[in-house]
């Protein structure tokens, strides 16, 4: 039966079953059960438009009359759930709770232990039988690029799910629950060879030219492959062509710079782009595709698909390219890499990969708390009108740098020789409360400081001087006034600080740790003369370029560097315990959680995620700030990125500030969250654990966000400083990024301060 040629080849429409529900069902955590997503719905099969042999399940929430009048009041509204139809969903038919037909199926994006769960209640069995029968033709035809209208049923077979128990080949192993027995297709021996995808006309000829040598540009990799590109009207990737990609070594500037090229029949060049982390690629092993974005010289970014037809040219073009992306960031042959740093490098491009040690199961008080977080009541965005204008906003410049209280209820935000003071409200908002202005330093010479940090339990704030690398300065905060200048050293800059342990600023702690490009030391005032501890002092060999430094609880230290490489130590003075190797970036901002768990290392274009928890050898159990990772069992970083499709809503390139964990006495950190532009980001650090890296939200402000940070002790309120606003944000403001959030700037309300500062 041609389930296919039945229909109109141009409607965008295979199949519909216009009734039903929708539930998302977990299988393991203590969560479990079922819970319904939509109490109305229908399931369609609907072609993705321009994309050749390509599919998706798509089920939309049906309203009743009346019902679609509440959307107005909505600020997103979530209609319709969006599935590629793949065998990674391992789809199957199946049986509801109350006998109704049922189809099951796997969020590839989402957690392991969910599946979604179609209830298509009163459905006929002919009706149940040909949608099933249409998901595998989909399958069919995304897995071979080629029509299923002749396809047999025979070759369908390997998309029919089978439960683990029965399972008989890794061809027809995918999936967790039971199938109904009777389906639209007939089970035959799942032995059976699978059929060989259908060869174009051209493809011969692009095979050829794989196989052709460009001299004047040698390459590392040439494949065959499919060049699709992203339409943001109707938010597909649509294919272009059928080409050959190359990664080429552009001998004209340099042994190690490449370019990614992808050349139709004919031999034109339809991307020809330099090999960097500008490009945000993402991998996607699921699907052997590759995709990045691409800005040309009037500022227009586009986003890029190549799509592979076998794993084994993915795989050796992934090898090629995290070569060609480290010899371009190190300016050194990959061959002279060690050999677990060359793992480890690798390992950084695979996706999905669960964390070492991570709990499957939630906490039973965790989970209680979300289900409250989802019922209490949403809390008003109230504008603020400030009673006296701001003298700032006439003062000129734009806000610098962000400090968020500990003690003191209070977030400062540098602008030029001036800092804002903004009080945290009752009402969760901030609100400008006076301004600390015309810093000088002791000597009467004017400040405009690079850097800020709250100190002694919020009644001080030391201030690095970009005139004055030597030295630090010690604001009062009650006063508002530059008390002393810390002279710390004639000969050694500090470059940044960070407070002695996490938590230090909660305390009458008097030291801070200081870092110089290529020392790590600790910075005492109460001692005469300069303020260096000799005895807590240690210069490395080599231009190490440190560019970062973090402590954790107990005050171990991380050290960042812009070469893209850290080191861990367990105290001032000594050798590091772990050098984890640079991927080839310059690393902008380090943070790591209060136990030294988990390090967040941040880039322009990624974020790296390290577990510090050594998982083999001698020292199995132990964290890399106190023992060495063996040779040969290194961290697997993970990247956080934002997906390539999502960057050309956002204006076409990504510029991370640091990233920060939430932060509290004895709270466990559930969230990452940066910026970049006029986007806020957020990571849900739970599931990011549990591999999932796609899962992040986004807020847009009508500004560029300058920096943000969770308020101490809450979770659930962000800090943002503007160019010119600071802005208090609740956590569930934050939106899946769409077309629709991610759209051009528009007004914001969410807790403005009016009066820009």
């Amino acid at each position: 039966m041609n389930i296919f040629r039945s229909h109109d080849p141009n409607a965008a429409e295979v199949v519909k079953i216009p009734a039903g529900q929708l539930f998302l069902t977990r299988t393991e955590s203590v969560r479990g059960g079922r819970e319904c997503l939509y109490n109305d719905a229908m399931a369609t099969i609907r072609r993705v438009p321009s994309m050749e042999h390509t599919f998706q399940l798509v089920i939309t929430r049906v309203y009743e009359d009346g019902d679609q009048e509440l959307l107005e009041d909505e600020e997103e509204t979530d209609e319709e759930r969006v599935f590629l139809i793949c065998d990674a969903l391992e789809f199957r038919s199946g049986k509801s709770a109350d006998n109704e037909p049922a189809f099951i199926w796997r969020d590839v994006e989402g957690d392991e232990d969910e599946l979604f769960e179609f209830v298509a209640a009163g459905t006929n069995e002919p009706t149940r039988a040909f949608f099933e029968t249409c998901m595998y033709r989909a399958m069919y035809e995304i897995k071979y690029r080629a029509s299923a209208d002749n396809v047999l049923d025979s070759e369908l077979q390997q998309f029919i799910w089978q439960p683990p128990a029965t399972k008989k080949s890794k061809k027809t192993s995918q999936g967790q629950a039971s199938r109904s027995t009777t389906t639209a297709v007939e089970e035959t021996p799942t032995e059976e060879e699978e059929p060989e995808p259908v060869a174009t006309s051209s493809g011969s000829n692009l095979h050829a030219l794989a196989a052709h040598e460009d001299p004047s540009m040698p390459s590392i990799f040439s494949g065959v492959a499919e060049l699709h590109l992203w339409d943001p009207e109707q938010s597909t990737y649509e294919k272009e062509a059928d080409v050959v990609v190359r990664i080429a070594q552009n001998t004209a500037r340099g042994q190690y710079y490449y370019q990614l090229v992808a050349l139709d029949e004919h031999q034109r060049p339809l991307v020809a782009q330099d090999v960097t982390t500008d490009m945000n690629a993402r991998l996607a092993a699921r699907v052997l595709s590759f995709t990045w974005n691409q800005q040309d010289s009037n500022g227009i970014g586009k986003s890029w698909c190549v799509r592979f037809e076998e794993e084994e040219p993915y795989k050796e073009f992934t090898a090629a390219f995290a070569r060609a992306l480290w010899e371009g960031g190190n300016q050194l042959p990959w061959a002279k890499a060690k050999f677990e740093d060359q793992n480890y490098v690798m390992s950084s491009n695979a996706e999905d990969v669960e964390m070492r040690d991570v709990e499957d199961d939630e906490d039973e008080e965790d989970a209680v708390a979300e289900e409250l977080d989802k019922s209490d009541e949403e809390e008003e965005e109230e504008e603020f009108e400030e009673e006296e204008e701001n003298p700032l906003v006439k003062s000129g410049g734009r806000n610098t740098q962000l400090a968020v209280g500990y003690k003191g209820d209070r977030s400062y935000v540098v602008r030029g020789d001036k800092i804002g003071v903004f009080a945290h409200m009752d009402d969760h908002n901030v609100r400008y409360s006076g301004t600390i202005s015309k810093l000088a330093t002791p000597k009467g010479k004017a400040l405009n400081p690079k850097h800020a940090m709250l100190h002694d339990q919020d009644t001080k704030m030391i201030l690095q001087s970009p005139n004055d690398p030597h030295a630090l300065f010690h604001l009062d905060i009650e006063t508002g006034k530059i008390v002393e200048e810390w002279k710390v050293h004639d000969d050694i800059q500090v470059d940044h600080i960070a407070p002695d342990n996490k938590f230090a600023q909660m305390t009458p702690e008097q030291t801070v740790v200081g870092i110089s490009h290529n020392a790590l030391f600790r910075i005492d005032p109460r001692v005469s003369g300069t303020k260096l501890v000799d005895s807590q002092y240690k210069q490395y060999a080599g231009k190490n370029a440190f560019s970062g430094v973090t402590t954790t609880e107990s005050g171990k230290l991380a050290v960042a560097s812009t070469k893209g490489d850290i080191r861990l130590f367990d105290s001032i003075g000594k050798n590091a315990k772990t050098a984890l190797p640079p991927l080839g970036d310059p690393i902008v901002g380090i943070d790591v959680t209060a136990d030294g768990r988990w390090l967040v290392a941040t880039t322009k274009t990624y974020l790296l995620l390290i577990d510090t928890l050594i998982g083999e050898g001698r020292y199995t159990g132990q964290l890399g700030f106190d023992r060495s990772f063996p040779a040969d069992a290194k961290p697997i970083p993970r990247r956080l990125t934002v997906r390539p499709e999502h960057v050309q809503y956002m204006g076409g390139s990504v510029s991370f500030t640091p990233a920060r964990f939430n932060m509290g006495s004895g709270k466990e950190e559930n969230t990452i969250v940066t910026s970049s532009g006029q986007y806020v980001i957020a990571w849900d650090f739970k599931r990011v654990k549990k591999g999932n890296l796609d899962k992040y939200e986004i807020k847009q402000y009508e500004e560029q966000v300058v920096q943000d940070n969770f308020k101490f002790n809450d979770d659930k309120q962000i800090i943002v400083a503007l160019t010119n606003n600071v802005h208090a944000m609740n956590k569930k403001q934050l939106q899946r990024p769409t077309r629709t959030s991610l759209a051009p700037s528009r007004s914001s309300r969410s807790g403005i301060v009016n009066s820009p500062y």
